[in-house]
């Protein structure tokens, strides 16, 4: 079994429902996107670009985006900081919390910004 889907697995729930659910969720969306384990969590990849990590930490699950500096400002509102300066989140405390339409679209967005740096110059 790939070390990532363990990962997703051994988690307790509702931790486990809600990777899963964004398992699924991703892997429709960007069927190119490869599951790879990284400094110890789930991160996908296309190529040799990171597009996001899933990470089960303390009450939530947070789905962090590398190329959030280029997504559309109108996914602000959904997207968190907290004392980052590049990398910002997607957070779900249950499965109620995500909304498929919103993740989807950020996604599709983030598969368009693949070949973008990490960070966005002025």
């Amino acid at each position: 079994m790939n070390p990532a889907e363990a990962y997703i697995l051994k988690q307790v729930e509702p931790y486990k429902s809600i990777l899963l659910h964004l398992q699924v969720l991703v892997e429709h969306t960007l069927p190119e996107a490869e599951l790879l384990y990284k400094w110890r969590i789930p991160c996908y990849y296309i190529g040799k670009r990171p597009i996001c990590y899933l990470n089960q930490t303390k009450d939530y699950v947070d789905v962090g985006i590398w190329h959030s500096a280029h997504l559309s400002e109108k996914w602000n509102t959904y997207l968190i900081t907290e004392k980052r300066k590049v990398v910002k989140s997607l957070r779900y405390k249950s499965l109620e919390d995500i909304n498929d339409e919103i993740f989807i679209s950020i996604m599709k967005e983030l598969e368009s910004l693949k070949e973008e740096g990490f960070y966005k110059r002025s």
